[in-house]
């Protein structure tokens, strides 16, 4: 071949082959979109500095350039451009949310009265209830400072006080702006806080008195969520009731902490949150009702689409459903699967298809893209798309030929649950650092009795509460959610029902999905190399390096890694840092046991250890300042758990002024020495502001670590 031919041939190869392989394969592209979409939003995530305007003036022209030319363009490129057009269209996205739900974050803390408005009633992790309060008072506070939404935990009874949506309350508390991750690369709250626009939580032991009672008009959906809930509770006792109002209404402030473990650990956290499967319950009920019910009546079974009424009446449920629900994102992920569905039964179309689901997808990530980061937006996806895969392959044969139609309705329920829990497994183990051994045999004994009994019943209870008959499904609810609460405590209190799992590193879950993602939408054999991906993902997830040393962001405890595990220095206090750095390390140990282990030695306030030949003491308490110059000389690192107002010559130091500037810091291993490694390393729209400050160097380069201490 001429150098000529062989330049050219090499352009086709490498230039046009792809072109023309997205060509041929339009048509199944769609789902392509939502992807690139999500990818753009993880993009805009993912930097460390606030993008400019210029980023998002080159976004905008790129989705108007790539939309041009998807639209009018040759056909070769028409693919290409609507993807760039897409990953723009993520970043734009990303990019208005932030600004346009940007409010106040306290800068400082608080303490003092707090007047506000109740929207939201709910449980803290210790069990404590919580008050989330708008309209905003602070004494002493601009009105351009205060945040917008506060949330405050009531540390004591307040048998006074019986909290209503809308009811506006003051009281006493203790204030600071949402704390970021414990660690680097951690879950960051207060990301998720801004977006929520809640610019700060605290707590109060004081009484919480009731200031007014609710306006006429105010919050109807929530103080209607807030009297349904009651009224199920006056009909069922415990927390069987409060169970069953939580999967109806969404109002889990009756929910003990003891019942979200249990569920939490068999696997059956998901019946209560109302998603996908509580809304198809409700909807599919009130479908086959109206449907089946119309047909009764020949003389509108002749003359009406029965399917279509049930179809629009199912749809004004749906949307019922989702805003008492309070409209979090699986359910709204749901509640647009739904509409997508039944708008394909009203259009005489197929409905459940994967171009659905990405219709789906796209909407939510364009209204909501913060909602890409939470773990029911990845977990019910995943669970969405590998059910219609799953029932797909097998529809031409096993399902429908080799299975008796007596077994089907086991078979559908065994393979689903062994789909969903399959797909869904991966997300659940990063996000949550525990696998639940028997969460199918949970699934397969509970599923049946939500579905069933549970949602039909509460349809059934609304029907009939005018008539003053609600007392007979409610006591059918009830029924089923003991069985589903006995199935949780049984399933959760087996030996070996939870296996840990340590947390994967940031690069893990994208990569894992892009690859999954593309052994599910490519055809051909190139399909295949969606595998290379995930085995990287998992290989990375395998071979993940914890630190060697974690210290939270006030000084006050340290965990370090040993061959028992990791070792706290502190058996009570930063109870929430300590509970999820044992977690990410896959470890289920409480903090007690934790601080048991062998690592540090010396008294409450200065523990003492050794690591990778760094000698370190760690001050805290009464008087910690005062032992620094003692400190200093005997150790290679001081971590001190207060401002040092004077720092002894060559002692290497770290102070709380200095964690102040890094957040929370690990210490990883590299080559002979140490690196650390801050949590406060952006600068975003939540981000608190940012301090330069220079860490300690304790790589050994030219220097001994104690010649470095000496510089």
């Amino acid at each position: 071949m001429a150098p000529s031919g062989l330049i050219l041939h090499l352009i086709w190869r490498g230039f046009l082959w792809p072109l023309v392989a997205l060509q041929s394969a339009r048509g199944t592209l769609f789902p392509w979109i939502a992807i690139l979409v999500g990818c753009g939003i993880g993009g805009w995530f993912t930097v460390l500095t606030e993008p400019g305007p210029g980023s998002y003036a080159l976004a905008a022209i790129m989705v108007a350039a790539g939309s041009a030319v998807a639209w009018r363009g040759p056909d070769l490129g028409r693919p290409l451009a609507l993807a760039l057009a897409a990953l723009a269209a993520g970043w734009l996205a990303a990019g208005i949310r932030a600004h346009a739900v940007q409010a106040p974050m306290l800068d400082f803390r608080y303490y003092g009265p707090v007047q506000g408005r109740i929207v939201n009633i709910d449980r803290s992790q210790s069990d404590a209830l919580r008050l989330t309060l708008d309209q905003v008072v602070l004494r002493e506070v601009e009105p351009d400072r205060t945040p917008i939404r506060v949330r405050v935990s009531l540390q004591n009874e307040q048998p006074w006080l019986d909290p209503v949506p809308g009811q506006v309350v003051i009281l006493t508390a203790s204030l600071a702006a949402p704390e970021g991750p414990v660690e680097p690369g951690g879950f960051d709250f207060r990301r998720m806080a801004y977006f929520d626009q809640l610019g700060a939580v605290g707590y109060t032991r004081k009484p919480v008195l009731l200031l007014e009672e609710p306006a006429g008009g105010a919050l109807p959906i929530d103080r209607l969520r807030s009297h349904l809930t009651k009224g199920m509770l006056a009909h069922m006792d415990g927390q069987a009731g409060a169970f069953a109002a939580g999967a109806m209404t969404g109002d889990r402030s009756a929910i003990s902490e003891d019942t979200v473990a249990a569920l939490r650990d068999s696997s059956l956290a998901h019946l209560l949150a109302i998603s996908g499967m509580n809304m198809a319950f409700l909807t599919g009920f009130v479908f086959a009702l109206f449907r089946y019910g119309l047909a009764l009546i020949p003389y509108v079974a002749l003359r009406v689409n029965t399917k279509k009424v049930a179809a629009v009446v199912s749809l004004g449920v749906a949307l019922f459903y989702l805003l008492l629900s309070g409209a979090n994102v699986a359910t709204e992920r749901a509640f647009i699967m739904i509409a997508v569905f039944l708008g394909a039964v009203l259009l005489d179309r197929r409905a459940l298809t994967l171009r659905s689901v990405a219709v789906a997808a796209a909407i939510l990530l364009l209204a909501k893209p913060e909602s890409m980061l939470n773990p029911g937006f990845q977990m019910s996806f995943a669970a969405t798309i590998a059910l219609i895969v799953g029932f797909a392959a097998l529809e031409g044969s096993i399902y429908r030929q080799r299975i008796p139609r007596w077994a089907m309705p086991v078979f559908t329920l065994v393979l689903s649950s062994v789909i969903g829990g399959f797909a869904t497994a991966p997300y659940a183990a990063a996000h949550f650092n525990r696998f639940t051994d028997y969460g199918l045999l949970a699934n397969l004994l509970t599923v049946p009795v939500m579905g069933a009994v549970i949602m039909p019943a509460g349809a059934v209870a609304a029907l009939v509460a005018p008539l003053g008959l609600a007392w007979l499904p409610l006591w059918a609810m009830e029924q089923g959610a003991r069985w589903i609460l006995f199935v949780a405590h049984w399933i959760g209190g087996l030996e070996g029902s939870v296996t840990a799992i340590p947390a994967p590193g940031p690069s893990v879950l994208p990569l894992f999905t892009l690859g999954a993602f593309w052994l599910i939408l490519w055809r051909g054999r190139v399909q295949w190399a969606g595998v290379v991906p995930v085995l990287i993902a998992l290989a990375l997830w395998v071979t993940a390096e914890r630190p060697l040393l974690l210290v939270s962001g006030d000084g006050k405890l340290l965990g370090l890694d040993g061959p028992k595990g990791r070792s706290l220095s502190a058996a009570r206090g930063g109870g929430f840092a300590a509970e999820n750095w044992l977690q990410n390390d896959g470890d289920l140990t409480e903090q007690t046991e934790a601080a048991a282990r062998p690592g540090f030695s010396g008294p409450k306030g200065e523990r003492w250890f050794d690591m990778a030949g760094v000698r370190v003491v760690a001050l805290s308490g009464k008087g910690a300042a005062a032992k620094l110059a003692e400190a200093c000389s005997g150790a290679d690192l001081v971590i001190l758990a207060e401002d040092a107002q004077t720092r002894p010559e060559g002692c290497t130091l770290i102070d709380s002024r200095m964690l102040w500037a890094t957040g929370p810091l690990a210490f990883l291993r590299e080559g002979d020495g140490l690196q650390i490694v801050r949590t406060k390393q952006a600068a975003r729209l939540w981000s608190p502001p940012r301090r330069k400050v220079t860490l300690p160097d304790l790589r050994p380069k030219d220097a001994t670590l104690a010649d470095l201490k000496d510089q």
